[in-house]
C-alpha cells in the first residue's frame, strides 16, 4: 500500500487568514455604504462602521483610510477585475477595442454579480457626485486602476507609457466612456428602462466614442 503523500499545510493558514482579511474587508466596505446612504456622510463615523462590521476601530484602519474609501471598495476590485481582464485579450486586438471588450466581459461575468444588481449601487454611485470626499476618493481609487490599465496597454503596444502618449491616450478615452455611462446609468436609469440596463447603455456609449472618432478622422482627411 502506498503511503499518502504528506500534505503541505505552510499554506493552509496564510490561506485562511487571506479569506478571513476578505471577509472583514467585504464587511467593513458593506456597513460603510448602508450607514452612509442610511444616514448621510457627515453622520457616519468610522468608529460606527467598524461597530457595524463587528470589528476594532483598529482593524478598521487596517483596511481603509477612510469611511469614503470604505465604501468605495468596489471600485478598486472592479479596476482589478478590469485590468485582469484587459491582460487576458489577444495581443492582435487594438487598444481601445481590447479594453471596451474588457469591460463587457467584467459587466457579463458570471462569476459576480453585474454592478446594477448590486445592492444600491446606483444610489451610492449618484451620491459621489455631490459629495466631495466621496468623489475625491471615487477619482483617486480609478486612477490607481487606470495607472495599471496603460501599464497593461503600454506593454501590448510595446512602448514605454511615461513617454508614449498612446497608452494614456487610449486608457483615458476607454475608462471615460464607461465613467460618462455609470453617471447617466446612476441619475436617471430606473429599472427596466433603457438606462437601467447598464451593459447596453455602456455600449452605446463605447459606439458614440468610435462614431466621433470616425467622424473627426473623415472630417481630418477631407480638409487636407
Amino acid at each position: 500500500m502506498t503511503a499518502a503523500k504528506p500534505t503541505d499545510t505552510a499554506d493552509v493558514p496564510d490561506d485562511r487568514r487571506r479569506q478571513k482579511a476578505r471577509r472583514t474587508r467585504d464587511a467593513l466596505a458593506d456597513a460603510a455604504r448602508d450607514l452612509i446612504l442610511d444616514r448621510g456622510l457627515a453622520a457616519t463615523t468610522v468608529e460606527a462602521v467598524a461597530e457595524r462590521a463587528d470589528v476594532t476601530r483598529r482593524t478598521f484602519s487596517r483596511h481603509f483610510a477612510g469611511k469614503e474609501e470604505a465604501a468605495l471598495d468596489f471600485v478598486r476590485r472592479d479596476g482589478d477585475r478590469i485590468n485582469a481582464l484587459l491582460r487576458r485579450r489577444p495581443a492582435a486586438e487594438p487598444p481601445l477595442l481590447a479594453y471596451r471588450r474588457a469591460v463587457h466581459a467584467w459587466l457579463a461575468d458570471p462569476a459576480q454579480p453585474p454592478l446594477q444588481l448590486r445592492p444600491r449601487m446606483r444610489r451610492l454611485l449618484a451620491l459621489v457626485d455631490s459629495e466631495p470626499a466621496l468623489f475625491g476618493a471615487y477619482q483617486r481609487i480609478r486612477v490607481d486602476a487606470q495607472e495599471e490599465s496603460i501599464r497593461i496597454i503600454a506593454d501590448r503596444l510595446g512602448t514605454d507609457g511615461a513617454r508614449d502618449v498612446r497608452p494614456a491616450a487610449v486608457v483615458d478615452a476607454a475608462a471615460g466612456v464607461l465613467v460618462a455611462a455609470l453617471r447617466v446609468w446612476a441619475r436617471t436609469g430606473a429599472p427596466g428602462s433603457g438606462a437601467g440596463d447598464l451593459a447596453a447603455l455602456v455600449e452605446r456609449a463605447y459606439d458614440a466614442l468610435t462614431s466621433e472618432i470616425a467622424t473627426a478622422t473623415a472630417d481630418s482627411i477631407t480638409r487636407e
